[in-house]
């Protein structure tokens, strides 16, 4: 009946869906939850679009890519500007001149380089072996120890100094003034939230909720030259390899009856103590307006706690060691012998996906299934 089954509705089905659909092949999609737009969805409440599934800021360098969701949504000039709050202290992020004022009182950038490197040459390190002594080659150790520490054992789930360094290699820290903390060319909230968005990317196009592909594979297979698939890649061979680890992230959602709760759409909780890692209140995304530009008398905040993914979590980050990464490069081998499908996505594809790159990598492979 189709050219495409396309399994799953967030950014990386939707995309492949329209590009397919526009280029005059019949897609069918299909969706376990019971919403369209993944992980990006939102949800109104109170006038306010939540972030059912976390905090998600759509920045780019991409051209190509910011003039695509162009098409599907308008963008407001939202930046991302976080706090970090080490018990009561306020700082700026990412770590620019702000932050080593407040933390070190120095005023010019040559005295932030000094007090760095002073700190760097003390802890001895030349080579970091991991995350704690990255860390503190880029930043120093009060920094290290105030505000990267606590936070990436709660988000991690262990120690830093046994996580690999590379998961903080790319760090921003500024010795300038500049606290946009993506410092992409194009960057914004869609205007209606990002389930509008990828609503009007599925526009036309058949989508069924609430169908679970794997509870039966060779029926769906079955509808279909060839099959998208977005869904984890463990899951699909039944785990036959074992489990692809991830990070989990739990959230609590609270509708408060005042117009401002911290006054800034995300601020991270850094210190061990805070079982959350952070609050984000949803209403500072879209500036405390509603869509008519009235500003909003209640709010919506959420806190995060992460947590060690089990069956039945959410997976939301792949823990990204040699030992899943070996194992991952197994199951894309079985992968590669599956020819009526592809696999794609953030699950699909075991990989820590930015929107923008899942939008690209999404029409890449359309390119490449066109010739």
């Amino acid at each position: 009946m189709y050219d495409y089954l396309i399994v799953g509705a967030g950014l990386f089905g939707a995309v492949c869906a329209r590009e397919l659909t526009d280029l005059g092949k019949r897609c069918l999609v299909i969706e376990k939850r019971n919403h369209i737009a993944g992980n990006v969805y939102t949800e109104k409440i109170e006038g306010i679009h939540v972030h059912r599934y976390g905090a998600h800021i759509f920045h780019t360098n991409s051209r190509e890519v910011w003039d695509y969701v162009q098409r599907f949504a308008e963008f407001n000039r939202f930046t991302n500007s976080p706090v970090a709050n080490y018990r009561g202290e306020l700082y700026s992020l990412p770590f620019n001149m702000y932050t080593f004022n407040r933390m070190w009182g120095v005023v010019t950038p040559e005295e932030a380089a000094a007090k760095i490197e002073e700190q760097r040459k003390a802890a001895g390190i030349t080579e970091p072996k991991n995350l704690e002594e990255q860390a503190i080659s880029l930043v120093g150790t009060d920094i290290y120890e105030k505000l990267i520490k606590g936070y990436t054992q709660k988000q991690w789930g262990r120690p830093c100094d046994q996580l690999p360094a590379f998961i903080i290699r790319r760090l921003p820290v500024r010795l300038t003034f500049d606290n946009n903390y993506f410092n992409a060319l194009y960057q914004g909230i869609p205007v209606g939230g990002y389930t509008k968005m990828v609503g009007n990317m599925l526009d036309g196009i058949e989508v069924r909720l609430g169908e679970d592909y794997l509870a039966d594979r060779e029926g769906w297979n079955r509808t279909a030259e060839k099959v998208i698939y977005t869904g984890p890649i463990d899951a699909y061979f039944d785990y036959c390899l074992g489990n692809l680890e991830y990070r989990s992230v739990r959230f609590e959602n609270e509708v408060l009856d005042k117009p401002n709760f911290q006054g800034n759409a995300a601020v991270n909780y850094t210190d061990a103590e805070t079982p959350w890692t952070r609050i984000i209140e949803h209403k500072w995304f879209e500036f405390g307006k509603d869509e008519n530009g009235n500003d909003l008398p209640k709010t919506v905040i959420s806190r995060e706690y992460s947590s060690e993914w089990k069956p039945g979590d959410e997976p939301y980050y792949p823990v990204n060691d040699e030992k899943n990464g070996t194992l991952y490069t197994e199951y894309r081998k079985l992968a590669e012998r599956e020819e009526k499908m592809v696999f794609g996505g953030r699950l699909g594809e075991y990989k820590y996906y930015d929107m923008d790159q899942v939008i690209a990598a999404a029409l890449g492979r359309v390119r490449a299934l066109m010739g």
